[in-house]
């Protein structure tokens, strides 16, 4: 047995029982001692596998440009972004637009403003709606990771990377959206279409908020593995496959309203099979990156 077949063999063994991401996590280390971490190779390995939650903030922060790719360089990196983040945060302490009892999220927004220069003349002016993909974004990474320094940077990067990466493309998804879910269930698109559904998801949540309070963060960050590697596409077929596995109850509706309210509030306990669902239809039809470690 080749010592490729003797590795394809054991991963298939290691599915079988329960121990899928035994050899992942090898490979995944094995590219993390590098003394310069290799981009490429890690985004390969985060479109294909789920990250294990030990390495997925670390593999976040050099993917969103927060961590260079020298190791030598991290801790010298992060002590200046903890600064900025700490001269930000006194700032706003000093002009009063934060105070000790403000919600953390609202904090990080109000340093995302001001590092960007839309700090609102006060606090009390309403939220743009770009506001409000900011907060939801947050309050999902927020869940997903401890350090608040991390959690900002993870956060502002994220957010950067969809407002400029892929400004072109997100709009371009609900019509993706429609193309593929008219090649799995083309019964199910002519009914959204009857019912004048199709205009009317909820495609700022999926596509904008990146399905932040849509899906349980535990779900929720195996789709940002793909998102923060590279894909914003793979945000398609979580869509997809949220309509397939709830097929029957959305062909059960009969008007936009009805079938909208319940795609914005699916229930939570799907979630997972949804995402592995969704993650395998986007190698069907997208194709699954080669890994080479």
């Amino acid at each position: 047995m080749t010592e490729d077949s003797q590795r394809n063999f054991r991963s298939v063994y290691y599915e079988k029982v329960g121990f899928r991401g035994v050899e992942e996590k090898k490979s995944l280390e094995i590219l993390l001692k590098d003394d310069r971490l290799d981009i490429e190779k890690l985004c390969t390995f985060s479109q294909r596998f789920p990250l294990p939650s030990m390495y997925r903030a670390l593999v976040w922060k050099v993917l969103l440009g927060i961590l260079p790719p020298h190791h030598e360089s991290h801790a010298q990196v992060m002590l200046y972004r903890k600064e900025q983040y700490c001269d930000v945060l006194h700032a706003l302490k000093v002009v009063r637009c934060v105070t000790e009892a403000t919600p953390q999220v609202e904090v990080y927004l109000r340093m995302y403003q001001l590092e960007s220069g839309k700090l609102p003349r006060s606090p009390s002016f309403p939220l743009e709606p770009e506001d409000e993909v900011f907060l939801a974004i947050a309050k999902a990474v927020e869940e997903m990771v401890e350090d608040s320094v991390d959690c900002y940077w993870i956060i502002r990067c994220f957010v950067n990377q969809l407002n400029n990466k892929y400004r072109e493309s997100l709009p371009q998804l609900p019509k993706a959206f429609e193309q593929y879910l008219n090649l799995e269930d083309s019964r199910l698109l002519s009914h959204l279409k009857t019912c004048s559904a199709l205009s009317k998801l909820p495609y700022d949540l999926w596509f904008k908020r990146c399905f932040a309070g849509c899906l349980p963060e535990s779900s929720l960050q195996r789709v940002w593995d793909k998102v923060v590697s590279g894909s914003c596409k793979i945000l398609v077929f979580v869509a997809v496959e949220i309509l397939l596995t709830f097929k029957i109850k959305v062909m059960a509706l009969n008007s936009a309203e009805k079938i909208t309210k319940f795609l914005e509030n699916i229930p939570q306990d799907s979630s997972d099979a949804i995402v592995s669902k969704a993650i395998d239809l986007w190698h069907k039809h997208c194709g699954t990156p080669v890994h080479s470690a």
